[in-house]
């Protein structure tokens, strides 16, 4: 009978062995073994040369979480031990934590190899306040990938006060991040204490007046809103994040985003009239002017700065700058004929240099984004690319040091689920799976040029973030995937194993109280064509168990008593499809809602002459004829997107059709560089190949449609239909994006009776 019970228990333990550890980024090895050893408050904490921090650290989480406390004890049975090797390469942050029936032990290079250990084992540990735990044998080797593991917050069109600024610090080092990108100025606040220039923050941090609402409804309030981190403030962050292990690297944007500033000082600007702090998001023309005065307050700053920060970098923006101030400037024309400069583009160059030139001297290096390549990059500096991967590609290449972030992947001001179920974004659709699939080395480069990705970070803009808990909605859990991303091996990364470590995350996330999006658990639709080319089939997926699909199609919510989804729904007429997922019977994350208009292009063939941004492809050109329109205010997974390209689309009807009328939806946003098109035109061909122009919609009607534009052909008979969306192109000097290729957004093409 013993062997029969010792015999079951050895097949249910080594079940148990296989079960998910709730380990976020993944360790580079696991190997769990039979046993568990047992904590209570006998357990000791043993050190070996591990700073006082990181004891104090691990004994305080403990308690937190279990309301044990550990007493220092030399014994090396029943204890924790932390341990920092000797004679080895310092540098490395590699650990290894084992759990046995001795106890448990951390051991690692330095002391940031410990603090990760540390992390590793308190995911291990539930918040339940007892007298003892059990954790399982288990051997852990890791190390990180990359040295770059970042997180960035702009605190400039809204403040976080110290206390958050402290949490978001927690979640980072929680999950094995070690760079903290705080973005403090720009042209909607200055947000450090400047001993030099109190008007900075006594002038520069507060605006009179916020946008609300959507960037295109043009709304505003009227109150004042402000806030500033005094030098205090500063030292007392970087002393906590620094015993975390975690590095801020402040930004001071120049030459652009410098509103604020120059609403305090405007004699630093090129024209030198008073201006107010922006109440607007988007960019505004004022920019610094290149003046010697200009350079030498610059300086001042920046001295301060480097002061209160001891980073290696000092990130000094260098993107979005207009150039019609510098156009007309009668100094700036002075300073390009005088540098030998071919125009406002190196005039750019010279700034950024100029500034790099005096942070070198200090010790330091630069980083700023991609636009630093106009003109020249500086010698010494490292560029942030986030207008794609391109900027990155470049600087690696020229021998620069890379961190990458590209909007697609890394931005998490954008919406992360169906944008009707999301609170207001800047627009855009980057999932927890999408940011999941990032790679941060870009296969085109070779290995040498390779080392030159130092990483990459998230990226959380705040113009439609206002409060602390819609920040925490936006950044978690997005963060922990790239965490993932940027720790853990590459060729092991696997999204169903990582959504199944992370929903056992979100017990620890309700205890530290942190407000995360659920939207993993919203399903993914896809339309596909139908094989009788009449309307299309609806498939439905989840990470989950596919058999807990429930759906309606009369428009009302369902639940867990409505129709099961066993495959692909066939939509050949204009219905509402509401679906959800559920566990025990309950429905986890928002129902997805899907409205088709069905119309003689739905679901039939669509080829595109030009290719969507890699960004913003969505169901590729399907998208176009999917049956389900995009809403322009919050325009995220239901869009394709080109940068400064045409959309040439040509629809094959299958058969000889009559219509009247195209209609087709764009979306208005210059603050995000998205521009309407100039004009629409129309071709019809009965072969598919030689096509002939029947129609045209003018940029002055295509300007008043706000978005929802209409194409009257007449009575017309055709099998091919093709249509062109001209793209702005160029943005000119004094709208937002000047310079840069405007995007062009199009969704849902119908053709009508």
């Amino acid at each position: 009978m013993k062997k029969i019970v010792a015999f079951i228990f050895l097949v249910v333990f080594t079940i148990s062995l296989k079960a998910q550890l709730p380990l976020i980024p993944k360790p580079n090895s696991i190997k769990p073994s039979v046993g568990y050893f047992v904590i209570n408050k006998s357990t000791g904490l043993f050190s070996d040369k591990v700073a006082s921090f990181e004891m104090k650290y691990l004994n305080d989480e403990l308690f937190l979480r279990t309301g044990i406390k550990l007493h220092s004890s030399n014994s090396k049975s029943n204890s924790i031990k932390l341990i920092i090797h000797k004679n080895v390469d310092s540098l490395s942050d590699l650990y290894h934590l084992e759990v046995s029936k001795n106890g448990i032990t951390i051991s690692a290079n330095n002391n940031a190899g410990v603090f990760y250990g540390i992390q590793t084992l308190l995911q291990l540990i539930n918040f339940d306040k007892k007298q003892s735990l059990k954790i399982q044998y288990v051997e852990i080797d890791d190390t990180p990938r990359y040295s770059w593991r970042g997180m960035h917050l702009d605190v400039s069109r809204h403040f976080f006060p110290k206390n958050f600024i402290k949490k978001y610090i927690d979640c980072i080092a929680m999950y094995k991040m070690n760079v903290f990108h705080w973005h403090l100025t720009d042209d909607q606040g200055w947000r450090i204490e400047i001993k030099k220039y109190p008007k900075l923050t006594e002038v520069g941090a507060w605006r009179k007046g916020s946008m609300v609402g959507a960037y295109s409804e043009q709304k505003f309030d009227t109150f004042q809103y402000g806030g500033f981190y005094t030098q205090d403030d500063i030292r007392e962050i970087v002393n906590y994040a620094t015993l975390r292990h975690v590095t801020i690297v402040p930004e001071i944007e120049m030459p652009g985003h410098s509103l604020a500033a120059l609403s305090a000082y405007p004699e630093f600007s090129c024209s030198g009239k008073p201006v107010n702090v922006g109440v607007s998001w988007g960019v505004e023309n004022n920019v610094y002017c290149p003046s010697d005065e200009t350079f030498k307050f610059l300086e001042n700053v920046l001295s301060e700065v480097m002061e209160l920060f001891p980073s290696k970098y000092i990130h000094i923006g260098g993107d979005e700058v207009p150039k019609n101030e510098w156009v007309i400037s009668p100094l700036c024309k002075d300073v390009i004929r005088r540098e030998n400069l071919k125009d406002e583009h190196e005039l750019q160059s010279y700034f950024i240099k100029r500034i790099e030139k005096f942070v070198n001297s200090k010790g330091r290096q630069i980083i700023g984004w991609d636009e630093i390549l106009e003109g020249g990059l500086a010698p010494n500096a490292a560029v942030m690319s986030w207008r794609g991967i391109e900027g990155g590609i470049a600087a690696a290449k020229q021998k620069h040091n890379v961190v990458m972030t590209p909007g697609g992947y890394c931005y998490f001001d954008h919406y992360q689920g169906n944008p009707q179920n999301e609170p207001l974004a800047i627009g855009g659709y980057t999932t927890v799976e999408k940011t999941y699939s990032y790679e941060p080395t870009p296969d085109t480069l070779t290995v040498d040029e390779s080392k030159y990705i130092l990483g990459a970070q998230g990226n959380v803009w705040t113009e439609y973030i206002s409060t602390t808990k819609h920040l925490e909605y936006m950044s978690v859990p997005r963060m922990t995937a790239l965490a993932e991303v940027l720790w853990s091996k590459k060729e092991q990364r696997n999204y169903t194993d990582f959504v199944s470590r992370l929903t056992l995350h979100f017990k620890l996330l309700d205890s530290l109280k942190i407000n995360y999006s659920k939207s993993i658990y919203e399903l993914t639709t896809k339309s596909i064509a139908n094989e009788n080319n009449n309307g299309l089939k609806l498939v439905i997926t989840t990470p989950f168990d596919t058999t807990a699909i429930r759906y309606t199609t009369d428009g009302s919510v369902p639940n867990f008593k409505s129709l099961k989804y066993v495959k692909p729904l066939i939509i050949n007429e204009s219905k509402m499809v509401k679906a959800a997922y559920f566990e025990n019977g309950k429905m986890k994350g928002n129902p997805v809602e899907r409205k088709f208009n069905l119309s003689l292009s739905t679901g039939k063939k669509i080829e595109l002459v030009n290719q969507p941004s890699e960004y913003y492809k969505g169901n590729g050109a399907f998208t176009l004829v999917d049956g389900v329109n995009g809403d322009p205010l919050k325009h995220g997974f239901n869009w394709l997107g080109w940068s400064g390209r045409n959309m040439d689309a040509v629809i094959d009807l299958g058969k000889t059709e009559s219509f009247s009328e195209i209609n087709l939806t764009a979306v208005n946003k210059p603050e995000s560089w998205i521009y309407l098109p100039k004009q629409i035109l129309v071709y019809i061909s009965n072969d598919g190949v030689d096509f002939i122009k029947v129609a045209t919609q003018s940029e002055e009607v295509i300007q008043k449609s706000n978005g929802k534009i209409k194409i009257g052909c007449g009575n017309i008979q055709s099998r091919y239909v093709k249509v062109v969306a001209e793209c702005l192109g160029k943005i000119a000097e004094g709208m937002p994006g000047a310079g840069e290729n405007a995007w062009l957004f199009i969704d849902e093409i119908s053709i009508n009776k």
